[in-house]
């Protein structure tokens, strides 16, 4: 099975993560305000279309398209009715892609859009139960890891992983989302990189590490935060870059040689697993792809 060696292929090589799906689907048409996953439904083709871009250029692990089909984002689509079909052609679209590849699927799980007590008004029990649907129906439909991703809550992420943990048996990564100032490393919401490593390992975490937020120059200081407190194995995932604007389009300043030029210096830092989020596209995944070879063939 995938993954049971998922862990011991990791330990034995640097494996590469696809990049954006987001950035893809934009280009595709989706368009502002449309529910990205609903596509897994209504244009699979497209869907299976980017995973296989990504596996082209050299990506070992792909995720699903289900980052936002949690109950809870989806009743806001009024979509809460097809949680299953959605979740399930998510996983289906990326193995299609992957074929008879050894090319790894993960079952996406994005945060809930609503923020726990006593910050808001979600219950602990509510995220719970949106997590274990989700991550139950991702590992029945085939995935061979759950990746939770793009947290900035400490107990919001520590509930999802705690979640899958309780419904699935297989290996689950879990990324939180920093930011740096003067050197301290921490979330929107205060979470640094020590309190993530520890109550993430507790959760039952199988790697944890960071994505979104900035280009891969800051996920190089990022990582090395992270690999301070934990001897889990980590992943990255950083942006193309910053944002900036170009004739009304939002662009990303990584160019892939920007990105590929550190990725030296992210492995060397703690990275087992490198991705890449906003921005990031085949190209600039072909690219790393280069440098992680040359990393693992020395």
């Amino acid at each position: 099975m995938k993954n049971k060696d998922l862990l011991d292929s990791i330990k034995s090589r640097v494996l590469l993560c696809d990049g954006a799906m987001g950035t893809m689907l934009q280009a595709e048409g989706l368009a502002a305000g449309e529910c990205p996953e609903l596509w897994n439904l209504t244009k699979p083709e497209s869907v299976t279309g980017i995973h296989k871009k990504y596996i082209e250029a050299g990506a070992d692990m792909v995720l699903s398209n289900t980052f936002g089909a949690n109950r809870l984002k989806l009743e806001k689509f009024n979509l809460d009715g097809k949680l299953r079909e959605i979740n399930e052609a998510g996983v289906k679209n990326a193995k299609t892609a992957a074929g008879n590849s050894p090319v790894y699927v993960g079952g996406d799980i994005g945060p809930t859009g609503e923020m726990l007590e006593p910050y808001g008004t979600m219950t602990a029990e509510k995220a719970f139960a949106a997590f274990s649907e989700q991550a139950k129906i991702l590992a029945g439909a085939g995935a061979d890891f759950i990746i939770v991703e793009t947290m900035i809550a400490i107990e919001e992420t520590a509930l999802a992983v705690k979640a899958a943990k309780s419904v699935t048996k297989l290996p689950v990564m879990a990324l939180m989302t920093f930011k740096i100032n003067n050197g301290d490393v921490r979330t929107v919401m205060g979470v640094d990189t020590e309190t993530m490593a520890k109550q993430l390992e507790a959760a039952g975490a199988d790697i944890i590490g960071a994505n979104c937020g900035y280009g891969i120059d800051s996920m190089i200081e990022i990582v090395r935060a992270i690999k301070k407190h934990t001897n889990r194995l980590i992943i990255a995932e950083p942006n193309a870059g910053l944002p900036v604007m170009k004739d009304g389009v939002v662009t990303y300043d990584g160019s892939p040689e920007i990105m590929a030029s550190r990725v030296e210096e992210l492995i060397d830092a703690g990275a087992n697993i490198i991705g890449g989020c906003c921005g990031t596209t085949p190209v600039h995944i072909a690219q790393i792809k280069k440098m992680v070879e040359r990393r693992n063939t020395k």
